[in-house]
């Protein structure tokens, strides 16, 4: 007898829940006991399952941590995109202080796994998990807010893509070096870099003039 769809798409929801849990449990063990304390174990006593439902989702811890990587960066997409789609029509300087503020607010939280690997000194690991949140960062912002600005705007940088990707990188480096950086020289920073420095109330003697 053929499953019905409705008891696949349970089963699918089911199986998602569950390697969700999995995850959830691997940045767990690393935001409390450090990355180098992760261990197969570890998780499933956290989850409360056997080792094979492990094994069954994940081939080693490695490839777990892997993926608990990219599911904290999933996070930190969700609050790019919400920015972007709260942000105000034709407000770019508004646009600048909530990206400024939501860049430093994300680095110096570092919730979760993202925590664990910059206290843990994990120079390697740091370096991938910097340059995929810039990767992922960079894309989101050239397929959006970028296409956005151009209908209305000139877009004075040429290489896009690896503008943003170097722009975003160097911030979350320049950020955790130096916590107390003010949310206005990131915006500075930002600005000038993109050329929409004109566009702020600070440089507006440098607005184009189209």
């Amino acid at each position: 007898m053929a499953e019905s769809p409705g008891h696949a798409r349970q089963a699918r929801h089911s199986h998602e829940v569950r390697r969700e849990e999995i995850l959830q449990a691997v940045i767990d063990v690393c935001s409390a006991e450090g990355i180098g304390k992760l261990s197969v174990s570890n998780v499933t006593s956290r989850v409360g399952c056997a080792r094979s439902l492990f094994y069954h989702y994940f081939p080693s811890k490695e490839v777990a941590l892997e993926a608990a990587l990219d599911y904290t960066i999933d996070a930190f997409i969700a609050r790019l995109r919400s920015w972007n789609e709260g942000r105000t029509f034709g407000d770019i300087e508004g646009a600048l202080d909530g990206i400024s503020h939501l860049l430093k607010t994300l680095v110096l939280e570092m919730p979760g796994i993202s925590g664990s690997i910059t206290e843990g000194g994990d120079a390697v690991l740091y370096t991938t998990f910097v340059n995929r949140v810039a990767e992922r960062c960079a894309r989101y912002i050239c397929e959006s807010t970028v296409v956005d600005f151009a209908r209305y705007h000139e877009v004075l940088i040429d290489n896009v893509y690896e503008t943003f990707y170097v722009l975003i990188s160097g911030l979350i480096l320049y950020i955790r070096s130096h916590k107390d950086v003010p949310e206005s020289v990131i915006k500075d920073i930002i600005a000038c870099t993109l050329h929409i420095e004109g566009y702020t109330e600070k440089y507006k003697d440098r607005r184009p003039e189209h």
